[in-house]
């Protein structure tokens, strides 16, 4: 018996990076996983892979700054399972540049997708965990929410948008705790996925280089399985008391 067995999970952001090391361990643990992303020729690809492997999960498209998409991702997961247990709101973006270089497009591009997007999917969703008596609600923040300069890499939209995920998982943990809805958030550091290769860095050796001295644990830089196991750990029953935090996965960084 797997730590998720009869568990129903969405998961955004699922076609690579933490999110998709989230649905493999998810369904690897016994979860039905509905994948979701926007790029759903991938996601099919990486979904069918998990099913190969032995999971249960479906691929779904998803648009996290639509409501009409967060609907019917929600809609589909009703009708197929029944219910929804866990909310992983993985999908982000970033942008590198601060508060001078930034145009009010770039702004409201990120914070659109990293902060109205995971208010969408909180609000799609509690009301079925509502009927179902529980649910855990698992927020992608960042620990650019905590500290900044190099920790945002220059965005002052990321930074923003993930200082509001931040707060509004807490006010979420506030209100819904009387429902047995947990909401938590996650804080990734330095993790190495796709986003960062499409930026130049090809491994997690290469990347952790470029953060030693701020992260103090070996390899400096993380990689998407440690996030994916914070996810785990978080809509398991092993911790069903734990409510409003902040998981931080960095290797030390903030502690410096």
């Amino acid at each position: 018996m797997g730590r998720l067995t009869g568990k129903v999970a969405i998961i955004t952001g699922a076609a690579s990076g933490m999110g998709l090391a989230g649905a493999q361990i998810f369904a690897k643990e016994g979860a039905q996983v509905v994948a979701t992303d926007i790029v759903e020729d991938a996601l099919k690809v990486k979904v069918a892979e998990i099913i190969d492997n032995g999971g249960e999960a479906i691929a779904l498209k998803l648009d996290v700054s639509s409501q009409e998409s967060w609907l019917n991702v929600v809609q589909t997961t009703i009708e197929k399972y029944g219910k929804i247990d866990i909310l992983v709101n993985n999908a982000g973006i970033h942008m590198a540049k601060g508060i001078l270089e930034a145009e009010l497009d770039d702004w409201n591009k990120v914070m659109t997708i990293n902060t109205t997007g995971v208010w969408l999917g909180m609000k799609s969703v509690i009301p079925y965990m509502q009927q179902n008596g529980k649910g855990s609600i698992i927020n992608t923040s960042s620990i650019a929410a905590i500290v900044g300069g190099v920790a945002d890499a220059q965005g002052a939209a990321y930074s923003a948008s993930k200082g509001a995920v931040r707060a509004l998982t807490k006010h979420g943990a506030q209100w819904f705790g009387k429902d047995n809805i947990r909401v938590n958030s996650v804080h990734p550091g330095a993790i190495f996925t796709g986003m960062v290769e499409k930026a130049g860095i090809k491994t997690q050796e290469e990347m952790g280089e470029n953060y030693k001295g701020l992260a103090p644990l070996p390899p400096y830089a993380g990689e998407s399985l440690d996030i994916a196991n914070a996810y785990l750990y978080l809509a398991s029953d092993e911790s069903k008391f734990v409510n409003g935090i902040e998981l931080v996965v960095d290797g030390g960084w903030i502690s410096n």
